[in-house]
């Protein structure tokens, strides 16, 4: 990934030599709205994301800044530019004033993968959805949003990306921000734009032919390994609730709260998207939410994975006009096994272990957590502490492991702390001499030094908008990898 944008000699081959393909277009006029970018007046060039280019086909360095403006900023060369409709269940309420209100779908290309990807936008400019609003995004919420989906990808987390991030010189005034505040419009780089909501939209206007050609499509296009099956509506549900479990779960493990888990910020591929008032937890606590406006808690971090098999659920009533309900209701069965398998996983490896399904690696893992709840040391400093303090004496002795760490070396936790060091020894002490050679490159692999908390993005975003200083923005990107 490139963070800071690059000046470059040629533009051949270049965003305009991508084929596009009309996928979603092809639905028809039942699913999306034609629509026209706004004319901004001001065009900057703050984030292209070179990684992205690569799985495009696309060398970075024969793409000039010049094209991110033209294609993602100006909109020049594609039409029909498309606002989805889609509804959604908001903090448990449903709405059917949903929709694009923002952006569109700029269009959607193959990658070297061979996988289907869209380009939406975001701040793009009023649709018929806008319910009144200015159609933009500010730059604090496109710089955060690049943060954001940044961090988790670096983390494993199967999220969206922003390919670009272009300020637009407007003025925009904002309850939630000091304003007036900077304009920006985003371009992300997605699966599918397709959501939850884009079903349930359907169910309220009881058209059960438009779900099926849309159920259809979704499979055929992004679950083609189950478009000859015969029994394939079964088991794409029962595929989306295990991608949704798995995704809930590299949420939780890297400390991640989403905020707005409404079912029209859930995708149909299973993948993460759509960066708000989001936040990376400091501390293990299960109560946190992380957008103000949510009151009684119901998107706090420890909500995550009942939240998500809710909106599972919800998405059953269109599913099961042209589907059996019993089927629906099997395959949902399947959300917990499979969240509590890949969190577990992940959390292991987190603490350096690759297998994860011994008593031994229960009861290590239900202490961690409890002795990360008790104390309230820092999340994602604890983990970053064991990569950090690693050493081949580890293995030797439990009275080796952090024994030098000024992070947790606190006298009242010392009785807590011997507990865990033995728990994490005797499963050290089970492993091959192989496998112990492996856990300090797991640590280091599953543990990263930096982690966007709250604190670290203001410090991110006071560089930008008292000096227009970008380097702390390119900076912290450039740490992610690492």
């Amino acid at each position: 990934m490139s963070a800071i944008p690059k000046d470059h000699s040629t533009s051949s081959p270049s965003l305009w030599s991508l084929k596009y393909e009309p996928e979603f277009e092809s639905l028809g006029e039942d699913y999306a709205d034609i629509v026209a970018a706004a004319d901004f007046p001001m065009h900057l060039l703050r984030f292209r994301n070179d990684d992205v280019l690569g799985k495009l086909g696309l060398n970075p360095t024969q793409v000039p800044n010049q094209d991110f403006i033209e294609a993602f900023g100006q909109f020049r060369g594609r039409s029909p530019l498309l606002a989805m409709r889609y509804h959604g269940y908001q903090f448990g309420d449903y709405n059917p004033r949903l929709g694009d209100g923002r952006g569109f779908l700029y269009g959607q290309v193959r990658g070297t993968d061979g996988e289907l990807y869209d380009f939406g936008t975001k701040g793009s400019g009023t649709t018929p959805y806008s319910r009144g609003g200015d159609g933009r995004l500010t730059l604090k919420g496109g710089v955060r949003e690049v943060i954001a989906s940044e961090a988790l990808h670096y983390s494993g987390v199967r999220t969206s990306r922003c390919l670009s991030l272009i300020e637009t010189g407007e003025s925009l005034w904002r309850g939630d921000e000091p304003s007036p505040t900077r304009s920006s419009v985003m371009v992300r780089f997605s699966r599918s734009h397709i959501r939850f909501g884009t079903f349930e939209r359907l169910y309220a206007l009881q058209r059960p032919d438009l779900i099926r050609k849309l159920l259809d499509h979704v499979i055929e296009t992004y679950y083609p390994h189950l478009a000859k099956e015969d029994d394939r509506d079964t088991l794409f549900y029962a595929e989306l609730v295990r991608r949704t479990a798995e995704l809930t779960a590299q949420w939780m493990s890297v400390g991640f709260c989403h905020a707005v888990l409404n079912t029209d910020n859930m995708s149909i591929t299973g993948e993460s998207f759509d960066y708000g008032p989001f936040a990376f937890i400091q501390t293990y606590d299960l109560k946190f939410a992380a957008a103000y406006f949510d009151h009684f808690g119901r998107y706090s971090y420890g909500n995550q994975p009942s939240i998500c098999k809710w909106n599972l659920e919800m998405l059953q009533y269109p599913l099961a006009l042209v589907m059996p309900k019993s089927a629906l209701d099997e395959g949902l069965k399947e959300f917990e096994g499979a969240y509590y398998k890949t969190y577990r996983q992940r959390m292991m490896q987190k603490l350096g272990f690759a297998q994860s399904d011994s008593s031994e690696a229960e009861d290590l893992l239900s202490y961690t957590l409890g002795f990360l709840q008790s104390t309230q040391v820092g999340y994602p400093d604890f983990f970053a502490e064991l990569r950090k303090s690693f050493t081949d004496l580890w293995l030797t002795d439990a009275g080796h492991i952090v024994s030098d760490s000024t992070l947790l070396n606190k006298p009242e936790w010392a009785e807590l702390l011997d507990v865990w060091r033995s728990l994490y020894y005797r499963l050290l002490s089970q492993l091959s001499e192989g496998e112990r050679a492996e856990v300090g490159d797991r640590l280091r692999q599953h543990n990263p030094l930096t982690v966007p908390v709250r604190p670290e993005i203001e410090r991110v975003w006071e560089a930008i908008s008292t000096d227009d200083n970008w380097q702390p923005f390119y900076n912290l990107l450039q740490q992610f990898p690492n």
